[in-house]
């Protein structure tokens, strides 16, 4: 059984393709669940006009619906969001609040568009707050018809107020390793499993 996954990174970053923390994690949990055969396609969310709203097409020069379209035909999403003020940056909440259009966009069971799916959480940055961002995420995810296995975040959280971006590490910790080899091995057994056994509907 072939999956594909999308991963989403939510860094500000959008000028140049200056490698960003993010992308880096993204980048390890990508490489993970290739080994299981999954393939990742990543998107760098800056680089993209994504309007404003709650549906999924808020018109002329939205660039949103070429994004969602890519998520609804992967089997995984990974949502990476730097932490900004301890919060999920606001690139990640967008990402959010366009797919509050899931709980309208129903089949004929009443089961919404991104059932069935699973999701997972990456989360970099030089404050506290990873425990913070990541259940904001997992809340968001969940809402909007996502699936997450356990221990499906993994995060790398510098000295606070520091100079050292996880992206600068010459070496990637022990412990973020282990916990992107678990959220990629979860993740994966449960896309599997999904894939096989859909949510009953309402009839």
């Amino acid at each position: 059984m072939t999956l594909k996954a999308i991963a989403l990174n939510a860094t500000l970053k959008s000028s140049g393709g200056e490698p960003s923390s993010t992308g880096r994690m993204l980048s390890l949990i990508a490489a993970a669940m290739a080994k299981a055969g999954v393939k990742t396609e990543t998107i760098r969310l800056a680089g993209f006009n994504i309007k404003p709203g709650v549906t999924s097409d808020e018109g002329d020069g939205d660039e949103w619906p070429g994004i969602r379209q890519k998520i609804l035909d992967a089997d995984i999403i990974v949502l990476g969001s730097p932490i900004w003020m301890g919060q999920p940056d606001s690139i990640s909440k967008r990402v959010l609040e366009r797919m509050d259009a899931f709980f309208d966009e129903t089949d004929d069971e009443g089961r919404m568009v991104s059932y069935g799916k699973v999701a997972a959480v990456a989360v970099v940055g030089n404050e506290d707050g990873a425990h913070h961002v990541s259940a904001e995420l997992y809340q968001g995810l969940n809402d909007v018809g996502f699936t997450l296995a356990p221990n499906a975040v993994a995060y790398w959280v510098g000295e606070a107020m520091g100079s050292t971006n996880f992206v600068d590490l010459p070496k990637v910790p022990e412990a973020v390793q282990k916990t992107v080899d678990m959220l990629a091995r979860n993740t994966v057994h449960l896309a599997k499993l999904m894939k096989d056994n859909p949510y009953p509907g309402e009839k």
